[in-house]
């Protein structure tokens, strides 16, 4: 899962855990990481949603200022199956000390 520039540190902070993605099927599983160094994502959960269902609030929780940039920012081609993902952020050193070594 990648994620724009000026998101990437309120990710890493735990500011922001949601994200709205736009696609024609699901490409993210639940339990699974997702590089984002110098550590990873972890999908906690991933949903279909409506497009109604993407509001103001929904927007800001993921960090973008209103439902448009959300949007666009979340639409990937000719997809239109919404998906809200929940997530949390584990820096490498976290997840060593967790599993050992390797994910």
């Amino acid at each position: 899962m990648q994620f724009k520039k000026e998101l990437r540190e309120p990710v890493k902070s735990g500011e922001i855990t949601k994200t709205v993605r736009i696609w024609k099927s699901q490409r993210v599983k639940a339990g699974n990481s997702y590089r984002l160094s110098p550590g990873f994502v972890v999908v906690d959960s991933i949903h279909r949603i409506e497009f109604d269902d993407i509001t103001p609030r929904l927007a800001r929780e993921t960090g973008f200022g209103s439902v448009a940039s959300l949007v666009k920012t979340a639409n990937h081609g000719d997809g239109e199956n919404v998906y809200l993902i929940s997530f949390h952020y584990v820096d490498d050193q976290a997840k060593r000390g967790q599993s050992g070594g390797e994910i």
